[in-house]
């Protein structure tokens, strides 16, 4: 059997905290809740990234990691331009942002997606695609070449669907 492998595609699963970027075509998949994920496609070359991030501002705690969207969006934007990207040639999609049961008013999800559109509007960066808010969590799956995005909700987020490939890659 042969494979065609300009058909072939990377895969790669993003947890909380991560970006990923390339400039092969990928899919890119994640589980949000009140996380955030934003999808960046450049239009021109054809290529893209995304984030998965926790929180909305890096100093809510003090921190400036990939876990605040206020460091991860920046830094999925410099990744992308260090690969020849012009901001111009970018657009965007949010996903996630969902409000949990027992987030005690802390809005986290909202506040999430209020960040990533301050972000990319500040930046010029245009989002042509929301799925966010709600009360359902989210299994996203991004084509970093195509801008295409798949969403899943889900009434319930299980442990396993966080890392849907451990157990392949464990079993050697």
């Amino acid at each position: 059997m042969t494979t065609d492998r300009a058909v072939e595609v990377f895969r790669y699963h993003l947890t909380p905290g991560n970006l990923f970027s390339c400039p092969d075509q990928a899919m890119v998949s994640a589980v949000l809740g009140t996380c955030v994920a934003v999808c960046l496609h450049d239009r021109r070359l054809k290529i893209g990234g995304m984030n998965h991030f926790q929180y909305p501002k890096s100093s809510f705690f003090g921190i400036a990691t990939n876990d605040y969207g206020d460091v991860a969006i920046p830094a999925l934007i410099q990744k992308l331009r260090r690969m020849g990207s012009r901001v111009e040639d970018l657009e965007a999609q949010i996903f996630g942002g969902g409000e949990e049961i027992g987030d005690r008013g802390a809005h986290t999800g909202l506040k999430n997606v209020k960040i990533a559109r301050k972000i990319l509007k500040k930046n010029g960066i245009t989002i042509v695609s929301e799925d966010v808010g709600g009360s359902k969590g989210r299994r996203l799956i991004f084509h970093t070449g195509t801008n295409e995005a798949l969403v899943m909700k889900t009434h319930r987020i299980r442990r396993g669907d966080y890392y849907p490939y451990r157990q392949r890659l464990g079993s050697g």
